[in-house]
């Protein structure tokens, strides 16, 4: 039974990758990569020849036209997201083989805890996409205008609902606590740890450390209160990081249907106040 929850928890996480990469893939092969033309030109002295930049066949791509080197598909994205979720499904189930590591981690946190739980990491689990949001606001400088990265947070946290509320339904393991079937992976942690990555893709690990230390924070509380397994701690981290390169790699769609403005391009937002109705209002300029 165990080993079958585990084969289609792996089924889905690939089904999921297989989707986003196909739809990237597809709508990238569209385009004419390659189609480079060289024109020789001769002067008196030398001749130098200079690349010319072709557009693509078709008149133009739409994928190509929004796409950036940090909404591209790339392999190696995967392999931290995978080898956590992988590494946490081992642990499903009371005869898994981190069983062992799961009760020992579980009852030498309730001898610290005496079962007092506290519950910041509720809130805390926020702070990462709260910071993705506001830091180019504080002075840092973001690779993507404000425009763009709500559109990256929201198909994150579409994918972080998606993800986590299907899984819990498949798999059904028992929380440590309560003993409700809705353990694995852990939400708290998925939505901790995609903030985070959102954080390191847009500023750096300069950045991106002190979002990913907030993100383990939550997922240590999450022991420590009792509410998860280590394992489900594991596979939270390895969805969250998932979710939010799914959020960047269809970023590109929606740059196409909702003409989200890039950086660079000018937005100003002032508020306005009502006089005669007692009202407030904002105004907001773009500029193309």
């Amino acid at each position: 039974m165990v080993a079958k929850k585990v084969y289609i928890l792996l089924r889905l996480v690939a089904m999921v990758v297989g989707v986003v990469a196909l739809t990237v893939v597809e709508a990238t092969g569209r385009t004419n990569f390659s189609a480079v033309k060289k024109n020789q030109l001769k002067t008196s002295q030398t001749a130098n020849f200079k690349h010319l930049e072709t557009k693509p066949l078709g008149g133009g791509n739409w994928w190509e036209e929004n796409q950036t080197y940090s909404t591209r598909f790339r392999v190696e994205q995967l392999v931290a997201p995978v080898a956590l979720v992988g590494i946490g499904a081992l642990g499903v189930g009371e005869n898994s083989p981190m069983r062992g590591i799961n009760l020992a981690i579980k009852n030498g946190l309730y001898e610290t805890s005496k079962g007092v739980k506290l519950h910041f990491d509720d809130y805390v689990q926020y702070v990462p996409v709260a910071f993705y949001l506001t830091l180019d606001f504080m002075g840092l400088k973001a690779k993507h205008s404000f425009g763009e990265r709500v559109a990256v947070a929201a198909v994150t946290y579409i994918s972080v609902t998606a993800l986590s509320q299907s899984i819990k339904y498949i798999v059904r393991e028992p929380r440590p606590d309560t003993g409700t079937r809705n353990s694995f992976p852990s939400g708290h942690t998925m939505t901790a740890f995609a903030g985070a990555e959102l954080v390191r893709s847009e500023y750096g690990w300069g950045v991106g450390m002190g979002a990913y230390a907030l993100a383990a924070t939550v997922g240590f509380m999450r022991l420590y209160n009792g509410r998860h397994w280590f394992n489900d701690v594991l596979a939270g981290a390895g969805f969250g990081i998932l979710s939010a390169r799914i959020g960047y790699w269809l970023l590109p769609l929606n740059r196409h249907i909702f003409h989200i403005p890039r950086k660079g391009q000018a937005m100003v937002a002032s508020p306005i106040y009502h006089a005669n109705t007692k009202s407030l209002g904002l105004s907001c300029a773009i500029q193309f």
